[in-house]
C-alpha cells in the first residue's frame, strides 16, 4: 500500500485538467502541493527501500532477471521479498491479459489451448528503436512476430505486439475461448526505486541522493556492459534536469506495455509534446531519416533449429543491406509503416484533437444513459 500511496501522491501532486477548464494545471489546493506530495512519494518509498522486504527480482538459471519478473507472474510463483508487489489475480477462466496485452497467436496451437487470441495492443514502433540492442528489456517488450500454426512469423513494423504476457509461459491450460486467467502485474519494486528517484531529485534539487535508485535499474538493464551504465549515469546527473529527463525516458523503457505511461506524462505535463515527438519520429523511421537512416528497409528471417522461434537479420540498427552469410536461406519482406495508398499515414492516426486538452477518456454513452442523470461528460469531451 506504501506504493500505491507514492503514486497516487505523484498523481496529485503533478498536472491534470480541471472540471470546465482548457489548460492543465496542478493542484491548487495547498495540501496538494507539489513539495508535499513529493515528500509522501520520497517516504513511503524509502520506508519500502530501508525496510529490506523487497528487492528486484533475482536472476533465474535461464533467464536475466527482468524476464523473471514476468516469468513469475506466469508460473504463479509467489515469494515474499520479490520484485512483485501486487498483482489483480484472476480465475482460470477469467481476465484477458494475454489476450489484449500479449503476443497473438492466430491458431490454436500447444500453447493456447483451442483457442486463437493475443495482439490486440501493443508497443508504438518506435519503442523498439528506443532501447539499446544490448538491453535485456527490449526483446521481453516489443515483440516483431506472431505465432501461426505454433510457429513464428515475423509481422511488420507498424504490428508490434507486447511480450511480457505470453501464453507460451503460461503455467495453467487456458480453460475458456473469452478469458486467459493471468494475473495482472500492477506494481512492482522497480517502480519504487524510480518513483523515490524522481522525488529525491526534485525535493534535494540534485541528483546526488537520487543516482543509486536509477543506477539498480539501469544495471539490471545492462547486466555484461557495465560501461554503458556508467555513460549513462553520468550523462543523467550532470545537473536536476537532466536526471529528471533520464527518469521520463527510464520509465518509457521500464514499464512500456504495463498501463502506466500516459499517468505519468499527463502529471509531468508532457502529454501533447511526447505525443507530438513520436509522431516526427514514426515519419523520420518511415523516410529512413536520422536518427533512423540506420534501420534496414527490408528484414530477413528464418526458423531456428529449434523449429519453431526465428532468426533475424536487418532488425536491428545498422544492419543494413542483405544478410552477410548464406543470405539465400533467408526469407525477407519490406519493412515500412504505411504505403502510399493508405488515406491516413500511420502517424496521424495517433491523435486527433491536442491530447493537452482532452487527455482523459469521456464517459461512454451508455453508462451515462444509465446512471438516471447522475453523470454528464464535461463540455471539453463533447
Amino acid at each position: 500500500m506504501k506504493a500505491l500511496r507514492a503514486r497516487i501522491a505523484l498523481m496529485a501532486g503533478g498536472y491534470s485538467m480541471h472540471v470546465g477548464e482548457t489548460t492543465m494545471r496542478m493542484s491548487t489546493d495547498p495540501d496538494l502541493s507539489r513539495d508535499k506530495m513529493y515528500a509522501i512519494a520520497k517516504d513511503e518509498c524509502l520506508d519500502i527501500i530501508n525496510s529490506g522486504y523487497a528487492h528486484l527480482q533475482p536472476q533465474s538459471s535461464y533467464t536475466s532477471s527482468f524476464e523473471a519478473v514476468f516469468r513469475a507472474v506466469h508460473n504463479e510463483t509467489y515469494i515474499a521479498g520479490d520484485e512483485n508487489l501486487w498483482e489483480m489475480p484472476f480465475a482460470e477462466g477469467r481476465g484477458r491479459v494475454i489476450y489484449d496485452l500479449g503476443i497473438t497467436h492466430t491458431t490454436a496451437d500447444k500453447y493456447t489451448g483451442a483457442v486463437n487470441r493475443g495482439g490486440s495492443d501493443g508497443p508504438n514502433p518506435i519503442m523498439f528503436y528506443k532501447y539499446k540492442p544490448q538491453d535485456v528489456r527490449r526483446d521481453i517488450t516489443c515483440i516483431p512476430y506472431e505465432w501461426a500454426n505454433g510457429i513464428q512469423a515475423p509481422t511488420n513494423l507498424n504490428k508490434w505486439d507486447f511480450g511480457k504476457y505470453r501464453f507460451e509461459w503460461l503455467k495453467h491450460p487456458v480453460t475458456s475461448d473469452k478469458d486467459d486467467g493471468l494475473n495482472y502485474l500492477y506494481m512492482r519494486y522497480a517502480d519504487v526505486l524510480l518513483m523515490a528517484a524522481e522525488a529525491i531529485n526534485e525535493l534535494d534539487g540534485s541528483p546526488a541522493n537520487a543516482a543509486t535508485y536509477l543506477r539498480q535499474i539501469k544495471e539490471r538493464a545492462y547486466p555484461n556492459n557495465p560501461e554503458i551504465v556508467a555513460a549513462e549515469m553520468t550523462a543523467a546527473t550532470a545537473s536536476k534536469d537532466a536526471f529528471f529527463n533520464a527518469i521520463v525516458d527510464e520509465r518509457a523503457k521500464e514499464f512500456c506495455g504495463e498501463m502506466v505511461r500516459k499517468h505519468d506524462l499527463i502529471r509531468w505535463n508532457l502529454l501533447s509534446a511526447k505525443m507530438e515527438e513520436n509522431r516526427t519520429d514514426l515519419q523520420n523511421l518511415h523516410n529512413r531519416v536520422a536518427p533512423y537512416d540506420d534501420v534496414n528497409a527490408h528484414v530477413y528471417y528464418k526458423t531456428a533449429p529449434d523449429g519453431e522461434s526465428l532468426i533475424w537479420y536487418g532488425l536491428n540498427r545498422g544492419e543494413l543491406g542483405t544478410p552477410p552469410m548464406d543470405a539465400d536461406t533467408y526469407s525477407s519482406q519490406s519493412w515500412t509503416l504505411t504505403s502510399s495508398t493508405d488515406t491516413y499515414k500511420y502517424w496521424d492516426r495517433l491523435y486527433v484533437r491536442n491530447p493537452d486538452l482532452q487527455p482523459y477518456w469521456p464517459i461512454w454513452q451508455n453508462v451515462i444513459d444509465g446512471s438516471n442523470g447522475a453523470l454528464v461528460n464535461d463540455p471539453i469531451f463533447q
